[in-house]
C-alpha cells in the first residue's frame, strides 16, 4: 500500500500537506528523520501513518496526558489500533494496554515519559514489553 493509499484509507484525506509526503516517505525508507513543524502543521500524521504501514508497534512518548488521550481517541474512532499508558489510568487499564502490546494488537501506543524509565523504576514498562 502506498502512503497516498494509506492516507485515503485510514484518514480519509485525498492528499498530503507539504511537507508531510516527503517526511513520511523518508520514515518508510528508514532514514533518520527530524521534523520540526508548527502547532497544527500535521506532525502527528508524519508518525501515525508510517506506524500503520510498518511492522511492530510505535511508541510515542508524550508528557501531555490530555493530548495523548485526544490522539488515541481520534485514532480509535477511525478504527485504528492505538492505546496509551499513563498515570491517569487504573491498574486494570494499564494491564489491558500491556496485554495488547504483548499480543501485538496495537500499532501506536502513547506513553508517558515515566513509563520508559530504567527497569529499576516502579513505573517502567515491564522488560518483556520494553524490548
Amino acid at each position: 500500500m502506498t502512503p497516498e493509499d494509506a492516507l485515503q484509507k485510514y484518514f480519509g484525506m485525498p492528499a498530503f500537506r507539504a511537507p508531510q509526503g516527503d517526511i513520511i516517505r523518508a520514515v518508510l525508507e528508514k532514514k533518520d528523520t527530524l521534523v520540526v513543524m508548527p502547532t497544527g502543521g500535521g506532525k502527528s500524521l508524519c508518525f501515525q501513518l508510517p506506524a500503520l504501514l510498518l511492522p511492530g508497534v510505535t511508541l510515542v512518548v508524550s508528557p501531555l496526558i490530555a493530548l495523548m488521550k485526544d490522539q488515541v481517541d481520534a485514532l480509535q474512532a477511525r478504527g485504528l489500533p492505538a492505546g496509551l499508558l499513563n498515570s491517569s489510568q487504573t491498574l486494570e487499564q494499564q494491564r489491558e494496554t500491556l496485554d495488547a502490546i504483548r499480543n501485538r494488537t496495537l500499532k501506536l501506543v502513547y506513553v508517558a515519559p515515566e513509563r520508559v524509565r530504567p527497569q529499576s523504576s516502579p513505573n517502567a514498562l515491564p522488560r518483556e514489553v520494553s524490548r
